[in-house]
């Protein structure tokens, strides 16, 4: 393993320093830096620290209305869905914020075989949903690695009337470059790894063995997965262990890392806080608590400070929670989501799950949801598709041009879904949402997202640009 100190992009001593330094601004400064992050070209860890001490409520909403307004001119008003799928909870690891570490005997185990593999993924597709998160603990049956190559072929394998999952992305253990390349080649689009804390010493006292335990191995992974080929990479932090300020800046340090020697940063942030999980008291508990208030804001914050890169959120909030940081810059969600192995056929078990839901509804309720909130749920796969990764991607989306694209996939690709799978309600609000949005649509556009809708109307499914 390379840990040298030169491959960790991480500088504790910057960060307490940008920390230290920071106060509260008047209301001209922030409302400069506000202006500023509208201009689409991000923020600095300065500039960062600065809106991290927004409380006055005017202040506070004029935060939120510059993170829903650079989030609308990069992506528009298209919210893509995806599921996760647990293949397995074992683990060698042992963290001890987690269900799947190595010493929990509370934690029922359990490796899906391909056959089971292949009927959670069956019911995914009859759900709806197109593209997956594939998720497994840190240690594989007796084949090791090739469990993960070979699962992946069976998920793409897998057809059922008109729907199969057009994208699968992987958050797996840290590997090697020739791992990464092979998990590259079998058509992965995002490889995603959350560092889960970015201080090393609370990092040292939450992972207490496995080959976890190693920061440097971990906080390096993703130049590793860029060597490998692999660039859309999506990065994330455990909010809950530390400090979210400390945290939110040591992603700063990182994506400026990835993008001065790759020229990329993430394809996706992730930002789920410490829940509930079967054996592990700091999870009741945690460290750091962020409270709603305080992550409302740091979800603004990051869209503002990253502005091209995509925000998921996931199904450890609840829906009110969810609902409230889609108007914040929030890109991606997961719905109908599961957290064990086999439980979308054997519907979710506690006892096997890495972490308690907050969000319960199906695929079916959260799209009507979404719908009825004015946004466009999108099913669409077409960026790694049709070459729009990492650079290529990076050049549309800083702009504000990849919307071009993801408003009438997003519409498209709702149309399918309502077409093949929703509710009689889901249906019929979201063909409503969908004239509103044509409405609101520029002429070209509209032209454009018009001849994908006849293609489906007609019974072509896939229909992108």
């Amino acid at each position: 393993m390379n840990t040298d100190s030169e491959t960790i992009p991480i500088q504790e001593e910057q960060i307490e320093a940008v920390l230290d330094r920071s106060s509260r601004l008047a209301a001209a400064h922030i409302r400069e830096i506000l202006a500023k992050a509208r201009e689409l070209h991000g923020l600095t860890m300065v500039d960062v620290a600065a809106l991290m001490h927004v409380s006055d409520p005017e202040l506070m909403g004029e935060l939120f209305d510059a993170a829903r307004a650079v989030k609308e001119e990069i992506y528009g008003k298209r919210l893509v869905l995806f599921a996760p799928l647990y293949i397995s909870n074992l683990c060698a690891n042992e963290c001890v914020y987690c269900a799947f570490r190595a010493r929990n005997t509370a934690l029922k185990r359990r490796a899906l075989t391909q056959e089971e593999i292949a009927r959670e993924v069956t019911l995914l597709v009859e759900s709806g949903h197109k593209r997956i998160l594939l998720v497994a603990g840190e240690s594989y049956p007796q084949e090791g690695f090739s469990y993960v190559l070979k699962s992946i072929e069976t998920i793409y394998s897998v057809k059922s009337g008109n729907g199969e999952i057009r994208r699968v992305n992987a958050n797996v253990a840290p590997l090697t470059v020739d791992e990464f390349k092979q998990l590259k080649a079998t058509g992965i689009g995002t490889y995603q790894l959350f560092q889960e804390t970015y201080h090393k010493q609370t990092y040292a006292k939450c992972h207490l063995g496995g080959k976890k335990a190693d920061y440097g191995w971990r906080v390096s992974a993703m130049d590793r997965a860029m060597e490998a080929g692999i660039d859309d990479v999506g990065i994330g932090v455990l909010f809950g262990l530390f400090d979210w300020r400390f945290e939110l800046l040591a992603m700063m340090q990182h994506i400026h890392h990835l993008e001065q020697k790759f020229g990329v940063g993430p394809h996706t942030i992730s930002v789920p806080r410490l829940e509930p999980a079967i054996g592990s008291d700091m999870a009741e508990h945690p460290p750091h608590a962020v409270a709603d208030v305080d992550f409302r804001k740091l979800v603004a914050i990051l869209r503002l400070a990253v502005p091209y890169t995509g925000i998921i959120m996931s199904t450890r909030e609840t829906a009110n929670i969810r609902r409230e940081t889609f108007a914040l810059g929030v890109s991606q969600i997961s719905a109908g989501s599961r957290t064990n192995p086999g439980g979308y056929v054997e519907d979710e078990k506690f006892d096997a799950s890495q972490f308690q839901l907050g969000d319960h509804r199906t695929l079916d309720e959260v799209v009507r949801d979404v719908a009825s909130l004015g946004y466009i749920p999108s099913f669409c796969t077409a960026c790694y598709r049709m070459g729009r990764t990492g650079a290529d991607f990076m050049d549309l989306a800083k702009p504000g041009k990849i919307k071009d694209h993801c408003d009438v996939n997003a519409v498209s690709t709702f149309l399918e879904y309502l077409t093949d799978y929703a509710s009689p309600e889901t249906r019929a609000a979201g063909e409503q949402r969908i004239q509103e949005a044509l409405a609101g649509f520029t002429p070209a556009r509209r032209a454009i997202a018009q001849k994908l809708i006849d293609d489906v109307k007609a019974g072509k499914r896939d229909a992108f640009v």
